[in-house]
């Protein structure tokens, strides 16, 4: 089997959660993948090995409650950013907007550090230096 490009693998990586297809994952996970999840905030959860990862991601993947939509996807040698929408429920409000920093090594998945907008009142610079 030849090694999948980068490109080849994010497409799979996001095939899987686009279509709730945890099975899709099998394969695309290095042993020492290290993955950083956009919660808790503000460092989110570190999970760490190929089957850590692949369990976690395979349970959002396999949730069909929820929909994660890549808004694109940018594709430079071993790394990918994607930007992504997530709805986790029916209200107006029950979305968020994020990004996925991707480095892949060998066709598979070895570092997927995931970041979102913070929902809820963060004071801007702008208003932290006036106070």
């Amino acid at each position: 089997m030849s090694v999948r490009t980068t490109a080849e693998v994010i497409d799979r990586f996001n095939r899987a959660f686009t279509g709730h297809e945890p099975g899709l994952l099998a394969g695309l996970i290095a042993d020492d993948c290290v993955m950083e999840s956009v919660q808790p905030a503000p460092v989110g959860e570190r999970v760490l090995g190929r089957e850590a990862c692949t369990a976690w991601w395979a349970a959002l993947a396999g949730d069909r409650t929820a929909l994660f939509s890549p808004q694109e996807v940018i594709v430079a040698g071993d790394r990918a950013t994607i930007l992504w929408t997530y709805r986790f429920g029916d209200g107006p409000d029950q979305w968020v907007r994020g990004v996925n920093v991707m480095r892949v090594a060998d066709g598979r998945v070895v570092e997927a550090l995931g970041f979102s907008k913070t929902a809820g009142e963060v004071p801007l610079a702008s208003e932290t230096a006036t106070a």
